[in-house]
This record gives C-alpha cells, structure tokens and sequence, in this order.
C-alpha cells in the first residue's frame, strides 16, 4: 500500500506557478506545504490599447504595482518595440520580473524607484519624496498607472501627477477545487496569502465549514486583511520574501509547531 503524504502545516495561496520560492525557502525550515491556487488573472478591458499608448503617448513614468501588472506590461511594450520607459514599482516580487529584460536589453527599460513597503498606499508619498537630483520632478509629471480593474487609487492625481489609468487585468476565483485537496489544506494550521483578493478567495471556499480558526500569515501589511475579523494574523515588519517565511515562522510557532531547519 502507498503511503499517504504527511499533512501540510502550511496552505499558500497565490497566483498559480508564482510560489517556487516561498516553498523552497519553506522546506528549508523542514516546513511541509500545500500549494491551494485559488485566483487567476485575466485579461482586463484596457489590455488591447497598452502597446497602442506606450507607440503614441508619451510618459515620464510607468507605476507598476504588482506582478501581474508587470507580467500585462511587459507583453505590451515588447508589442509596442520596446519604447524608453522609467519603471516605478509597489514590492520586492513586483521588481524580480523586470530582472531578465535589464540584464539583457539596451537600457530602454529602467525600475528607478521601488517602494520601502510593498504598499499601494505610500505609493504617491514616497513618489513624490523622491523627485530629487535624477527624479527631479516637471512642472507636470505624466504617469501611466497600470492597475486591476477592482483597484481604486487616486493616490498620485491628488498630489498633482497627471495620471492616465489602464485596467489591464482582473483578478477571479477559482471556481472548483478538488475534494482530496480541500481536505487537507482545512486542517492546516498556517495559510499563507499574497493579497487581499487571495484571502477572499480562501474564505468564500470556506464558508461553509464550521469553526475554522487557524492562522493567516500575509506578505505584507496586514490592514486591508483586518477588516475580515480573523483573530490570527501574522505579518512581516521587513520587506519581501525573507519577512514573509518569518512571518509563517512565528504563526507555526504560535500552534505549537517550531520549525527548524534539517540538520540543527
């Protein structure tokens, strides 16, 4: 007889294919996991008229605020002949996917400013802090913002950008899940998510299912998960992936489940 995979301790939800390092820096940790997709992304309405803007517009700066925006973007400008472009980015994961093009493109693409936190919402404060020496800012700043069709920011138009605004892609459940999946990521005491949008998804899965009170670890600030009145939520005070495992860390640690690297 076969034997049984060992329960997970933690569920990640994420977007499917975007989680190979958060698990590998889990195993590390002896940490068994259980990848849960529960959200895609699809095209948005706006996603047509990219290349056409980047060809015929011009902008001081592309504000790109998460890794799906990056992923619409780059499609876009490649179509568009890959235009000269100043990147400006919301989060660690959101700069790794322009990574492969600088290392091997003309300088036509440069991420010249990237965010303290992985927040939206300090977005335009930090932004406009920076307009210094290189980022000196214009009498006008024209600025494409690349976003989902349910994000709502006004951000940098009421601080005086001139700011045009593409719904490239939305973000939507997953409709079905398998039965033999569901059933253990339940019992897992740590989910980990990326997004508000991923959390939503979760508990929509789980609405019918009764008592169920483990831990949520986010990968950043954990304001717009509070308002789901969980009572476990774990979030990191550093920036990007190394935040987010000790994040998990201490929600493990807090069911009783101290982890530890193989071999110490």
């Amino acid at each position: 007889m076969a034997c049984s995979s060992p329960p997970p301790d933690v569920v990640v939800i994420r977007d499917q294919g975007k989680n190979g390092k958060l698990i590998a820096a889990l195993e590390m940790h002896n940490i068994q996991t259980l990848e849960l997709p529960l959200i895609k992304h699809v095209q948005g309405p706006d996603t047509d008229r990219l290349s056409e803007f980047l060809r015929n517009e011009k902008f001081d700066w592309i504000a790109i605020r998460s890794p799906d925006a990056a992923a619409v973007f780059l499609e876009g400008w490649k179509a568009a002949r890959s235009p000269k472009v100043w990147i400006a980015v919301v989060g660690a994961g959101t700069t790794t996917m322009f990574d492969e093009v600088m290392q091997s493109d003309d300088g036509s693409l440069e991420v010249a400013f990237s965010l303290s936190k992985a927040m939206g919402k300090v977005l335009a404060s930090e932004w406009l802090q920076s307009f210094q020496g290189p980022l000196k800012l214009h009498a006008k700043c024209y600025i494409l913002h690349l976003q989902g069709l349910a994000m709502k920011f006004n951000g940098l138009s009421l601080r005086g950008f001139e700011v045009t605004r593409l719904n490239t892609y939305m973000t939507v459940p997953v409709q079905d899940v398998d039965p033999l999946i569901l059933k253990p990521a339940l019992s897992a005491p740590v989910v980990a998510v990326a997004s508000p949008s991923a959390l939503r998804a979760w508990l929509n899965l789980i609405s019918q299912v009764d008592n169920w009170g483990n831990s949520i670890a986010c990968i950043g600030d954990a304001s717009a998960v509070k308002k789901f009145c969980l009572k476990s939520i774990y979030y990191p005070t550093t920036l990007g992936l190394d935040g987010w495992v000790e994040s998990i860390l201490e929600a493990l640690r807090a069911h009783g489940q101290p982890k530890e690297a193989p071999g110490c």
